[in-house]
Parts: structure tokens; C-alpha cells; sequence
């Protein structure tokens, strides 16, 4: 206890210093790789919307439903990634490079992408681009047009009784290229339903190997070029004829290629759309 004549005695005791506040928070950005659906914008997913409409920055590429892009705010900033067949307009890396640091700017990234982004999207390598960073990435699943587009002109790739597996498989490179790891016999031998993505080029090469392992050449089949969209177009053959047909209707990408025998279905089911 302090004496009366300690000249201290009187001035009250000094609070406390509050212990030293954190620094404030650096900005939280995120990467979104948000699956777009097979073409028209209303097959986007809510969640996916959701981001978008969040986004400070949208990465998008070729085969993304871009209707979706007029409905961005006005300060949004779209980067066009290209990534079509015979050219890109960033590569694979820089796009990897360009999503970790607009994160890291602190800016809301979604790389939209046409139908799913884990399927034949490079998605998986932009996740782990972003994992390997620390920058929080979110996979938001998109429609896919493997099973979308035969659907939206009535074929089932799947039909009770007629067949219960079916085979996505990417017709970028050749099945007689040395660089296809595709197992075309396994594929030729099976009962199930083939869906080829990205193959219009190849389509000659594709009939052929099935042909030639033993799937039967009259086996049908559907090329849809752009389904979905006002410029769809479904071409219908078998795997002996739909080579030579498909190529008097000069149709080109984008299209998915179904073979196997629920095609014959699309006679009974159709492709109707309610009126909007």
C-alpha cells in the first residue's frame, strides 16, 4: 500500500493495455470450376448461377453456355480461355497460373466450363493447381452432355432390357494412333452403350476399329451436333453408313456420337421441349 506522502497515491491506476488486435484479414478469394451443362444457360446448376453471380472474375471457355455472360454485372472482367480443337487461346498452364492468382489478389474466380468440369474439362488439373497453391477451389458439378445430349433427342443411353452399362470415351485422339489409351477391343466387345465426345474428326478411324473388333456394322447410331441449341442437328445411321453420312451433312464439333442399340429408341421417344 502506497504512504501518504508518496505523490503517486493519488493518481488512479492506469488500465490495462488491451492485448495487440490481429492484423486485419488479408482479402479471401476463391476459385469456383463451375460445369456450365451441354449448351442452352438454363441447364446451369443453381449453385453454379449462384457463383456467377458472385464472381469477380469469370474464365470461360469455348463450349460454356456465354448466354450466361450477359447477365454478369457490369465490373466483372471475362477472360475468354479459348481451348478449341486446333487452338487455344491460353494454354492449359497459363490458365492454372491466371485462376491461383487472381485468387490471390483476393478476387472471386469462376472458370466456367461447358457440361462437367471433371469430365474431359481438365478440371482435375486446375483443382490440384489450386490445391498446390492453398487457394480454395470448389468443384461445382455441371450437366454433362454424354448423357444430356442423347436424352434431349430421345435416346436413353441406358434402357431396361436393352442395356445396363455405357462407356464415355474421348474421341480426340484416333483409335489407331499409338496415343489412344482407350481399350477399343474391350469397347468392340462389349453390349453397352459407346458415347464419344470430341470424335467428329475421327468418326471415320472410331467405325472402323469397332468394325473391325467385332462390333457388328449394323450396329446405330447418332451424332448430335450442338444439341440443345437452336443449331442442333442429329444425323442417324449405323457404324457401316454414318461415317459417309455425317460428312454429306457437313456438320462438325461440337457433337456427341452414340452407338449401340438405344439409338432405335429415339424413334419412339422423340425430343420434345415444353414451350417456354
Amino acid at each position: 500500500m502506497a504512504s501518504p506522502d508518496d505523490p503517486t497515491a493519488d493518481v488512479p491506476t492506469a488500465p490495462a493495455a488491451p492485448p495487440t488486435a490481429p492484423p486485419p484479414a488479408g482479402p479471401a478469394g476463391w476459385v469456383a470450376l463451375v460445369g456450365g451443362g451441354p449448351g442452352p444457360a438454363d441447364l446451369i446448376t443453381l449453385r453454379g448461377l449462384e457463383l456467377l453471380r458472385r464472381a469477380d472474375v469469370v474464365v470461360v471457355d469455348r463450349l460454356a453456355p456465354r448466354a450466361l455472360l450477359a447477365d454478369l454485372r457490369q465490373q466483372v472482367e471475362v477472360i475468354d480461355a479459348g481451348k478449341g480443337p486446333h487452338g487455344h487461346n491460353l494454354s492449359q498452364t497459363a490458365i492454372n497460373e491466371l485462376l491461383v492468382e487472381r485468387a490471390r489478389r483476393g478476387q472471386r474466380v469462376v472458370r466456367l466450363k461447358g457440361g462437367d468440369p471433371f469430365l474431359f474439362g481438365r478440371g482435375g488439373e486446375e483443382a490440384m493447381a489450386c490445391a498446390a497453391a492453398g487457394v480454395p477451389c470448389e468443384v461445382v458439378p455441371g450437366v454433362t452432355s454424354a448423357i444430356a445430349v442423347p436424352a434431349m433427342v430421345g435416346i436413353p443411353v441406358t434402357h431396361r432390357g436393352l442395356t445396363q452399362d455405357v462407356a464415355v470415351v474421348s474421341g480426340h485422339v484416333d483409335p489407331s494412333h499409338p496415343g489412344s489409351t482407350s481399350n477399343w477391343d474391350a469397347l468392340a466387345a462389349g453390349p453397352g452403350t459407346i458415347v464419344v465426345l470430341m470424335g467428329v474428326k475421327a468418326l471415320p478411324g472410331i467405325t472402323e476399329e469397332l468394325v473391325k473388333r467385332g462390333r457388328p456394322a449394323d450396329t446405330p447410331v447418332a451424332v448430335v451436333h450442338a444439341g440443345g441449341t437452336p443449331a442442333q442437328r442429329v444425323v442417324v445411321g449405323t457404324l457401316g453408313t454414318i461415317a459417309d453420312a455425317v460428312a454429306a451433312s457437313g456438320i462438325g464439333s461440337p457433337a456427341v456420337i452414340v452407338i449401340g442399340e438405344v439409338v432405335s429408341l429415339r424413334d419412339e421417344i422423340g425430343g420434345y421441349r415444353v414451350p417456354d
